[in-house]
Formats: structure tokens, C-alpha cells, sequence
């Protein structure tokens, strides 16, 4: 049975049982949220949760803050409508797991105390350190955020008729004013309880899907493989190369975008903040672990409901919709459950959302009032409550601002804007993160080559790819605006290795040798923990 979708301004299901489900998850996390809140005294509590998550919840929580509208929405989107290409995404997101457990979880850890540029900064000059990895966790964050307001825009959009621009802004405005209020008031530890609830939900209720869609094919994955090129007459949905083989400069955009997921996830601010919340090593090593588990068996479902999409509700009915492939997941549900199962499973889509821009906002917010405001401005000595004072005034400049950029990146494919997150977290963090615990030459110029220099290169050439400019899906999608020199939609391939050089030939040029003794401190610190934060020290 193929789902009959109407005009883009017709929503499936019911608008008003969307809403009261929407309703009663926001009420419910609220409350969560309110209770959590009450020890939030310290900045350790408020970016790190007092340090008091086990690594099994924290494990849970990583999950809830990396599958995000891109791992759900995007994914499942992009395997309906691209087919194999599509999975190429959960590969990518999946596999650089590996890369955070083996070369940063741990010693990272130890090192630092709440934030990136606490670890960079260990043995390196403080004041111009701070600002850059300040600067760089600012931008891979609203990046990232962007992402998840164009998700919420499309998704909101799709569920209650809304198919003008005016009514989907507002949609994303009313996203950023929640999010705010999550994050002004839950701080880190209601921020993760949010994140835990979450990533139950969503596993659950794609494993729900998934199970149904299997038991339609009876329970064999080739007859749904089957049903799908049916469906869309298309037998290239199960080959490799529909969206990125059919010409070189594909070939090479995808290597481009499998470097990018690769090494983006070991230098993700929102996720490396994650590892400050447990109390030793040892748990952020097992909290890894979790995660690896929770995220791989959910990319193993994204790939049943992708083609399931593609079999049951049909390509090009997915590409007609308000927020086209990232309606993939919810008109599926819509169209094995009905109207509940719609609601049930877009609220959680929805919670998806809430939860990654409460995660980043936190992020963002502690770069800034920790690593600018209480460390250079201050001198490390801040006034008491300052801090989380500041950190708060930052989160709501940070919602205001991914509120408008959102407004503006709506209509995006989710997991190819999370893409380009991915791409500048590992340009301008992950070469200097790598070569500050690893090459004991490492200099602060070379830091900031890398940082600056990996952060720039990959602006510049998004700013002149077809992301921006030059073709249908572009964001400035007038044809007389065409500004695209750069041929590849994702900068990684050159930006990433360019910054690791940058770092190399900072440091090589650089006269300048940084004190040994903190480089050995550093050194004994991240391998042992000897000297790291523990629970009880704020």
C-alpha cells in the first residue's frame, strides 16, 4: 500500500494529537529538568554535572547527544531516496567512534577539567589558546545547530500543515526559545537526563519500526531490498554510486565527506564535553564503549527503515513533502501505525532535536564564559557565581542566533549540514587536539596555524561550493547568484590535511620552546589520570 500524500500544505495525521503528544514530552522533561536543576551551585555542576554520571548513563547520554535530526531524519532520508549512498552516512558517523575511544576518550579525561580548550591550553600558552579553541567550538556549534533548526523546521512543518516560510520560521523560533530555556535552567545535569530519556525513546521506537517493517517482508531483508526497487523502479537503490558515482568530482566528494565523518567526531566539542561529566577514566573508557553499542545497533535500523521508506511511502512522495528527505521516518510511521504512531514517533524525532541543541548550547555557552570570560578576561579568578552567570546571558545570544540562522539554512538535507559541522570540527580541533597530547614539540604557534588556519580554509570553501551557490539544492537558490569555485560539496579533503601541515610547520618554524615540565605533567596526567579532576573538586 503506497501512502497518498497530498498537497505541501496537507499534514498526515491529526496536527492536534501531534501537538498534545509534542506537549506532554516537553511538560514531562520539564519536570525532569526542574528537579535536576536544584544543585546547580558550582560551574562543575553546571558543565559537568557535578562529575556524578556513571559510564553506562553517560554512555546513554553520548548516544542521545550524537543521534541527532541528521542520524534519524537525514539518514533515513537519504537511504530512500539515494538508497546505498545514503548508508554511506551511518558508516561514516559509526566508525569514528573508534577514532574518539582510541585517541582522545580517555586521555582527554584525565587533562582536562570542562572544556576542549582546557586540555589544549594544559601545556601551551593560555590567553591566545583559549580564544582560538573558543572560537572554533563557537562556530562548529552553530554549524551544527543549524542543522538540527532546519530538522525541527521541516519536521514541525510536515506534522501540522505549515508549508509557508512564515509559519516554519516561527516553528524554528519557538525550537531555539525552548531549547533556551532547558539549557538556562537544567545546566549540564538536566541537559543529560533529557539526552538519556531521549536516546531510549529513539532507539525504541526505531527498533519498533523496524521490527514492523521486517515483519510486512517476513521477516527477510532481501524481499523488502525487493519491495523497495519495486516501489521506485529503480534497481540502482541497492548499488553503490547513485549519488556519488556518477562522476569523479563525486568520487572524490565522497572520500572528502567519509574523511569528514570519520575524524569530525573526535573533535566535536558538544561530544568531548561529554567526557567531564563522569568521574574517572575508567568510566569515560566504558561510557565510549555504551555508546558504540547504543549508536551502531540504531544505524543498523536506520538501514530497514530507509528502504522500508522507499518500499511503503515511495521516493518521490518523500522528496514532495514539506521538508523533503528528512520527512522519510515520520510519513513511514504514519503509514505503518496511522496518526498515533505518527505523533509518537515525531515527538520523538522532536525530543531528538531538543536534546542535541541543549547539548551544543551548553557547549557553546561554557567555551565561551569558562574558556574567554573566567580564564583570559578574568585571569582564572573569576567573582563567585560569575561564571554560570555569564554562561547563561551567552546561551541566550547562542539561541537567538541559531534561531536566525535555522530560519535560514531550512530545507537542507539534516545530514549533509551536519556533514559540514563534522568537516570543520576536523580541520580547525582535531589536529591540534592530536598533536597536543601526542608530538612533545608541539608549540603554541603551531597551535594556533592549525586551529586558525583549519578553521578558515574550511569556511572559505564551503562559502565557494555548491553548498552555498551554483545548483538547485544550493542555500542562495537564485540561478543568478552562482559564486561556486570550489567543486566539492564538503571541504574535508583539503582542510583537514591542510591543518594537520599547518600545525607541523607552525611548530617547525616556531623558535620558541614550550616548558618541558608541563609537556612531562601533561604527558604522566593523560596516560595515568594522576592529578585529574575528580568528583569531589570543583
Amino acid at each position: 500500500m503506497m501512502l497518498h500524500f497530498g498537497a505541501a500544505s496537507a499534514s498526515p495525521g491529526e496536527p492536534w494529537l501531534n501537538i498534545a503528544i509534542f506537549g506532554a514530552f516537553v511538560a514531562i522533561t520539564m519536570i525532569i529538568v526542574f528537579r535536576a536543576s536544584r544543585n546547580n551551585k558550582t560551574a562543575a555542576d553546571y558543565y559537568a554535572a557535578g562529575r556524578s554520571f556513571t559510564g553506562g548513563q553517560n554512555g546513554s547520554a553520548i548516544a542521545g547527544d550524537y543521534l541527532s535530526a541528521a542520524s534519524f531524519l537525514g539518514i533515513v532520508g537519504a537511504i530512500a531516496i539515494t538508497g546505498y549512498d545514503g548508508f554511506l552516512y551511518s558508516i561514516g558517523f559509526l566508525v569514528a567512534w573508534l577514532v574518539a575511544l582510541l585517541l582522545v576518550a580517555e586521555l582527554l579525561r584525565n587533562t582536562g577539567k570542562f572544556t576542549m580548550a582546557d586540555v589544549l591550553s594544559f601545556r601551551l600558552k593560555q590567553k591566545p589558546v583559549r580564544i582560538a579553541a573558543a572560537t572554533t567550538t563557537l562556530v562548529v556549534c552553530f554549524f551544527y545547530l543549524l542543522a538540527q533548526m532546519a530538522g525541527a523546521g521541516g519536521l514541525v512543518s510536515l506534522l501540522l500543515g505549515v508549508g509557508d516560510q512564515l509559519g516554519q520560521a516561527l516553528v524554528i523560533t519557538v525550537v531555539g526559545a525552548l531549547m533556551i530555556l532547558y539549557v538556562l535552567i537544567g545546566g549540564m545535569k538536566g541537559t543529560t537526563w533529557v539526552q538519556i530519556i531521549k536516546a531510549i525513546l529513539l532507539i525504541a521506537g526505531a527498533g519498533v519500526m523496524t521490527v514492523w517493517v521486517l515483519a510486512l517482508n517476513g521477516f527477510n531483508f532481501s524481499t523488502l531490498l525487493d519491495n523497495a526497487v519495486a516501489a521506485t523502479g529503480n534497481p540502482e537503490i541497492l548499488n553503490p554510486g547513485m549519488k556519488y558515482g556518477v562522476s569523479e568530482i563525486a568520487k572524490v566528494d565522497f572520500l572528502s565527506l567519509g574523511l569528514a565523518l570519520v575524524l569530525g567526531t573526535a573533535a566535536l566539542p558538544h561530544v568531548l564535553m561529554r567526557f567531564y561529566t563522569v568521574p574517572t577514566a575508567k568510566e569515560a573508557r566504558k561510557s565510549v564503549v555504551w555508546a558504540i553499542w547504543l549508536i551502531g545497533i540504531f544505524y543498523v535500523f536506520t538501514l530497514v527503515l530507509g528502504y522500508g521508506a522507499a518500499a511503503l511511502v515511495g521516493a518521490d512522495v518523500i522528496a514532495a513533502a514539506p521538508g523533503g528527505p528528512n520527512s522519510a521516518a515520520p510519513l513511514l510511521a504514519f503509514e505503518l501505525g496511522g496518526p498515533l504512531l505518527l505523533g509518537l514517533i515525531s515527538a520523538i524525532a522532536f525530543a531528538t532535536i531538543l536534546a542535541v541543541v541543549a547539548g551544543l548550547t551548553i557547549t557553546a555557552a561554557a567555551s565561551f564564559a569558562h574558556d574567554i570570560y573566567a580564564s583570559v578576561v578574568k585571569k582564572g579568578k573569576p567573582a563567585a557565581g560569575a561564571e554560570v552567570k555569564v554562561a547563561r546571558r551567552t546561551v541566550v545570544i547562542i539561541g537567538i542566533v541559531a534561531i536566525i540562522g535555522g530560519i535560514g539554512a531550512n530545507g537542507q538535507n539534516v545530514a549533509f549540514l551536519v556533514a559540514l559541522a563534522f568537516a570543520v570540527a576536523a580541520s580547525a580541533n582535531l589536529p591540534t587536539i592530536v598533536y597536543s597530547l601526542f608530538w612533545k614539540r608541539f608549540t603554541t604557534q603551531g597551535a594556533l596555524w592549525s586551529m586558525y588556519g583549519g578553521l578558515a580554509s574550511a569556511i572559505i570553501l564551503i562559502i565557494f561550493s555548491p553548498v552555498v551557490s551554483g545548483s538547485e539544492t544550493s542555500m542562495l537558490k537564485t540561478e543568478s547568484i552562482d559564486f561556486a569555485i570550489f567543486p566539492l560539496s564538503n571541504p574535508g579533503i583539503v582542510s583537514i590535511p591542510l591543518a594537520f601541515f599547518l600545525g607541523w610547520l607552525g611548530t617547525v618554524l616556531d623558535k620558541k620552546k614550550e616548558d618541558p615540565a608541563k609537556q612531562s605533567e601533561m604527558e604522566v596526567r593523560s596516560l595515568t589520570g594522576v592529578g585529574a579532576e575528580k568528583a569531589t573538586q570543583h
